[in-house]
């Protein structure tokens, strides 16, 4: 389990970096900046963003409540906003997560949904800004609402992380694996952006955190002086880089970037943004000369043309490797020619992205081929899945043929495609950049475009190109890059150029000037001057490197086609013998490149197009999808009972979305009404939640397979929690606001107060009604996108886990337990919410699956009489919920199937045709055997009860007299007191029986004195005890006399049952009010058994209808019996009288024979008795075969009159099954 940071603390309901980060390190270091985690980086990301997101969400607040804000600025913001967040959730899907799936299982998946939710979130909101009109109302409140959401759904997706993932990485890696993921995270963020986050996270935090920051980014970039140069470049921002020697403190990279500083670095006049439009301030360029002529005259934009040539003689070696493998057949090198095909495809997605981005809108706004683009795009996937199909093939050759034509088809396809765009682009976009660019502009356009990509994609493609170039065309491309660099990208611009140098086919360095001078081999005599220095930190580079592998990667021209990582020492001896370009690799594991660099290919398209997230079928999901799961709604399982709620919870959310809206201007009753709806929502929403927090996700994390899936869940619904409390805040608020209102303007015509105050008064009421009343929409709209996200992840990730790992028995025991922790008051409002929410079609499968879960129960009986309970004892307020109750209830009525004989047809039958009738019951499989005996016996004694019936009928219309009615007098439980009730029940009325029409007490009361039993749940009459007047059974007295005198603290409706005293409950599966707080509180009722158990029995021995049976000791029923009933560890149960006095003499059930408890002390008492006891010597040979009761296995024990023990289990209950004769040496076992 991952412990907690303890520097977290929470605010506003989300986990937040403590302000004094800097003060408390990570992953329980020490306090200095050595033991802290990269991952404090995070921590730092998180917290910037929270507060733009805050920032955001005031103006937009202000906006909404008429203050004045101007649009375009806060337009600019939430742009940057989605840019920097949609980067940092792809690098953390294609690096961090992937890494951490490998080590703790089934934790990352969420999150990257998460992901995907909050993607669509921030198109929604650039839906709404896109369609903004000036006198449009209703885009204020809109807007907030929207960024409300937003603000609410990211601050929980990092609070959750920061909860849960970030403690794994820390648990899980050591401090130079968190380093090394975190520089494979900042590799995977494509350089332009870099170039704007790094800066603004440095503005967005505090002066400690900022130089903890630093710190922390010294050890997490390789050591190499150049890379540090570029990142604490871009860390400083356009005007930082002559202060780049002392934004580093650490001593040793300070010493290192010392001279190196001094020597790249250069003072930049204007800042000009890597993706935008260029100023028309000046700009200096890195060039080997201060003045550089076009020696050639030719345009930079041409090298558009290199590219398209570069990407298309691949592909055509990719095609003609594909038709070598299928005359060959053999599939044995697949695997790179795939990594290939990944490559080229990730060349090709980004160069187009590129074009959309920067050279497209720069020549023409209107001009576009992103459907080219996407086709293209469309058939990389296709291929990619191809050859993916081939793979999980094998060698299989029936499947494998097949694969050989559509293998070249496909490459074919991909060839012809790129061709035909690549033409259209050179004869329709070319020639207008060469027209209106100059050739600085056309070198900036190009620069740009390439820093689309990231660093660790540009490592492989430069070499790639280069390599595929002549020497003029490698110098042309080198220079231009060079001239079209602003200063402050000199160290980028050198490390560019090592990477390019190591693709030269003749393996020589490819100069800007032609004479082999280039950036690089300027900066490697900066490094060969800093290795032979003896500065003091020299040493302590060493230790360094000792307590840390090196993650640099020494990239040499002279060796082309190696990349071997060097020691401090072997980089000495290099740097001093040899004078070629030297410049490091990054280092990053490029095992997953093409699945991460797609991935970010996907966010940038995002970010062109307005699109939605990646969809799971991207390779964002590669590795962590089954394709196996995909058909999981195919068919209706017990465990889909759960997801239907699902399905009410969405509609509720959607009503609190929308009609928030109107509390604007709504009188009294709608506020009411919508509170209302508020809180059965809420009530329904923790009921379902404690069932998955406390039953399935339990059931779910059993699995080995399965351990981590629903922790993210469970955060989940503590924060969604805490939404809903502050909801139910502001609407008490609302609610005391709108009562003020008019009592304001009520007191101001009454008083006579001055108009001014009471107008500022009611202004300012107004106002804050106003301000509570957007802030409450947008709140309706965060817990509506919240749930929505949560149910969508929930059943995309969780419900397929159920068909694959569950049983339909295991199923089964989840929605038994789900089902038994379920009241009946919440079972008689929660049927007709959810059912309101479902088609005809839907209830019906609901209802299958519930009848199934409850078929050894009495709950079919308690719907029926549920259902037919007159409207005005019906709890349900919403004519609409109760007229899809009355529907649903028409189904059950069509599908019940239980023999139901009327009165007066028995009444009408002769012997023979009753005697049929019942051997009809004994006949109906569909009968559970109590109902089967109940109706039997009814059907026996049918003619005296219909006899009575109908005396019952003519005496009451023959009696008018209330004092004739017998009973008709009231009873005392304390005489003394004059407490109303029967030495049974504290009660404050009688019930007249509807078997005989007499009063009485409760039905125990009548069966004591009278030849038959009491109908309880017949009563349809009861007596006030204060005013004598008989009416229809209720809770309180209908007479006005008696003021609505309460007849008992508890009233059950269907068993007309009454209690002033203890606490009682309804067990709908029962269908019996039992003593205690209620199922799912302090009682649970177990669908095999058939019975309340004690909440602490979750795990007992179940037995099928265990409770309908007799008591084994004094016969009385258990199921209806009102005495306490004890569960023995067999499964059997008998009255806990019974038991106590059962005990006294014996300890074994009476019905199974098993002990009924823990016998240990007993059974040593024997052995001490039988170790002492001296058998007669006839008797001492005999053996006699023995069946043990306690674990029901034969074996052989010595003879005995009275004991003989299991070899098996040690236990001396067992039974004799046969006496053998006498055996010498008579085992004692078996």
């Amino acid at each position: 389990m991952a412990i907690p940071l303890p520097e977290l603390q929470r605010r506003e309901g989300a986990v937040l970096p403590s302000s004094s980060l800097s003060a408390a390190s990570f992953g329980g270091c020490s306090t200095d900046s050595e033991g802290k985690s990269p991952i404090l980086i995070f921590f730092l990301f998180h917290k910037a963003v929270l507060n733009e997101l805050d920032s955001l969400h005031r103006l937009a607040m202000a906006l909404a409540t008429g203050h004045q804000v101007d649009i375009h600025p806060l337009f600019q913001r939430y742009r940057f906003l989605r840019s920097v967040y949609t980067h940092h959730s792809y690098a953390e899907d294609e690096v961090i997560f992937p890494a951490l799936d490998i080590r703790v299982k089934n934790v990352a998946q969420t999150y990257s949904l998460e992901h995907s939710s909050e993607s669509n979130l921030f198109d929604h909101v650039f839906e709404l800004l896109d369609s903004y009109m000036k006198n449009d109302e209703s885009f204020p409140k809109e807007l907030a609402s929207c960024t409300g959401a937003l603000r609410t759904s990211i601050s929980q997706h990092m609070a959750k992380e920061e909860e849960q993932v970030f403690p794994l990485l820390i648990e899980k890696f050591s401090l130079e694996e968190q380093a090394s993921l975190v520089w494979q995270f900042l590799c995977s963020i494509p350089v332009n952006m870099m170039q704007e986050f790094l800066p603004w996270l440095s503005s967005s935090i505090s002066s400690d955190e900022y130089q903890d920051m630093r710190k922390c980014l010294s050890k997490i970039v390789p050591e190499e002086k150049i890379l540090q140069q570029v990142i604490f470049t871009w860390m400083e921002g356009r005007n930082g880089a002559a202060m780049l020697g002392s934004s580093v403190d650490d001593s040793n990279v300070q010493c290192c970037l010392g001279s190196a500083a001094s020597t790249l670095t250069a003072p930049l006049d204007t800042v000009i943004c890597a993706c935008g439009a260029p100023s028309s301030g000046k700009r200096k360029y890195l060039a080997t000369n201060n003045d550089v002529l076009e020696t050639d005259g030719t345009h930079p934009m041409n090298e558009i043309l290199l590219w398209h040539k570069a990407i298309e003689r691949e592909l055509n070696d990719i095609a003609e490797e594909a038709r070598k493998i299928q005359v060959s057949g053999d599939f044995t090198n697949l695997s790179v020619f795939n990594e290939r095909l990944q490559f080229i495809a990730e060349v090709c997605i980004f160069h187009s992205i590129a074009e959309d981005k920067v050279i497209f809108p720069a020549v023409d706004e209107e001009l576009s081929f992103s459907q080219e683009h996407a086709e293209e795009e469309s058939q990389f996937n296709e291929f990619r899945c191809l050859i993916q199909s081939i793979q999980d093939a094998g060698a299989m050759s029936t499947s494998i043929a097949e694969f050989f034509p559509k293998l070249c088809l496909h490459a074919d396809q991909v060839i012809e495609t790129i061709r035909r765009h690549f033409n259209s682009e050179e004869v329709q976009v070319l020639p207008l950049a060469l027209k209106h660019f100059s050739f600085e502009r056309q070198r900036e356009l190009l620069y740009q475009s390439f820093c689309v990509m990231p660093l660790r994609l540009i490592e492989r493609v430069l070499p790639w190109l280069i390599g595929s170039l002549t020497d003029d065309e490698a110098r042309n491309f080198l220079k231009n890059m060079q001239l079209a660099a602003p200063a402050i990208d000199t160290a980028l611009v050198t490390l560019f150029t090592g990477w390019a140098c190591k693709g030269h086919n003749q393996g020589i360095c490819v100069s800007a000037d032609g004479c082999g001078c280039c950036p690089v081999k300027k900066f490697r005599d900066i490094e060969e001057d800093f290795v032979r220095s003896s500065c003091p930190c020299t040493s302590a580079s060493h230790e360094d490197e000792a307590k840390r592998p090196a993650k640099r990667n020494i990239v040499s021209c002279r060796n082309s086609n190696t990349s071997e990582p060097l020691d401090t020492a072997n980089a000495c001896k290099t740097l001093s013998s040899e004078r070629s370009c030297c410049v490091p690799g990054l280092g990053v594991n490029s095992n997953n490149l093409g699945m991460s660099s797609l991935s970010t290919a996907k966010s940038l398209r995002s970010l062109s197009f307005s699109s939605s997230a990646p969809s799971l079928n991207s390779s964002l999901f590669l590795w962590e999808t089954d394709n196996g799961s995909s058909d999981f709604r195919s068919a209706e399982r017990p465990i889909d009972i759960i997801f239907k709620f699902h399905k009410a919870i969405i509609k509720d959310l959607e009503y609190l979305d929308v009609e928030s809206g109107k509390l604007s201007d709504c009188d009294v009753t709608f506020l009411r009404q919508f509170i209302g709806r508020f809180h059965l929502l809420w009530g329904f929403y923790r009921a379902h939640s404690n069932a998955e927090d406390e039953i399935v996700f339990p059931a779910l994390e059993s699995k080995e397979a399965l351990h981590n899936v629903s922790h993210s869940y469970t955060l989940d619904h503590k924060q969604e929690e805490k939404l809903f409390e502050d909801i139910n805040g502001v609407l008490s608020e609302l609610s005391r606001l709108h009562e003020s209102l008019p009592r304001g303007h009520f007191a101001q015509d009454l008083t006579g107060s001055s108009p001014e105050v009471s107008a500022a008064h009611g202004s300012d009421c107004m106002r804050k009604y106003n301000e509570l009343e957007t802030n409450l929409q947008g709140m309706c709209k965060s817990i509506r996108v919240t749930l929505d996200h949560h149910i969508y992840r929930e059943e995309l990730e969780l419900w397929p886990l159920f068909g694959k790992h569950f049983s339909i028995e295991e199923q089964d025991k989840i929605v038994g337990r789900i089902i038994g922790t379920t009241g009946a008051e919440v079972l008689q409002s929660m049927l007709p919410w959810v059912t309101s929410a479902l088609t005809q079609d839907e209830q019906n499968k609901m209802m299958d699956i519930w009848k199934h879960a409850t078929k050894n129960t009495m709950f079919n009986e308690w719907l029926n009489e549920f259902w037919k309970r007159p409207e005005s004892q019906n709890e349900t307020s919403e004519s609409s919920i109760s007229q899809q109750g009355n529907d649903f209830q028409e189904s059950l009525d069509q599908s019940d199937q239980m023999f139901k004989p009327g009165w007066k047809e028995i009444f009408r039958m002769n012997q023979n045709e009753l005697e049929s009738e019942i051997r009809k019951v004994y006949r109906d499989s569909t009968l559970d055997p109590r109902r089967k005996a109940y109706l039997v016996q009814n059907l026996l004694t049918s003619r005296w009860i219909a006899a009575q019936q109908k005396l019952l009928q003519a005496s009451s219309g023959e009696t008018s007299n209330v004092e004739e009615i017998t009973g008709c007098c009231p009873s005392f439980r304390d005489p003394e007191k004059q407490v109303f009730g029967c030495e049974h029940y504290k009660r404050n009325c009688k019930l007249r029986a509807a078997c005989c029409g007499k009063l009485f007490t409760c039905r125990f009361c009548h069966d004591k004195v009278s030849d038959h039993s009491m109908d309880r749940k017949a009563t349809t009459e009861m007596m006030c005890m204060s005013c004598l007047q008989i009416q229809a059974v209720g809770p309180i007295c209908t007479t006005p006399s008696c003021n609505r005198l309460p007849m008992a603290k508890y009233y059950c409706n269907i068993c007309k049952f009454l209690d002033d005293e203890r606490t009682v409950y309804h067990c709908p599966f029962c269908n019996l009010c039992r003593v205690g707080k209620g199922l799912g509180i302090d009682y649970f009722h177990c669908m095999t058994c058939n019975c309340c158990l004690g909440i602490k029995l979750v795990n007992h021995k179940c037995l099928e209808k265990s409770l309908e049976t007799n008591c084994p000791i004094c016969c009385d029923f258990l199921f209806t019996s009102s005495a306490t009933v004890r569960a023995l560890p067999c499964g059997h149960y008998m009255h806990s009288a019974c038991f106590q006095a059962y005990t006294c003499s014996h300890y074994t059930c009476p019905i199974c024979s098993k002990s009924l408890g823990d016998m240990a002390v007993y059974f040593g008492m024997l052995d001490a008795l039988l170790a002492a006891e001296e058998l007669p010597v006839e008797y001492r040979d005999r053996c006699q075969d023995i069946l043990c009761n306690d674990c029901d296995r034969k074996g052989t024990a010595r003879f005995h009159w009275l004991y003989h023990k299991c070899g098996f289990c040690g236990s001396y209950n067992t039974r004799v099954i046969k006496s053998d004769a006498a055996i010498p040496d008579c085992p004692s076992s078996h």
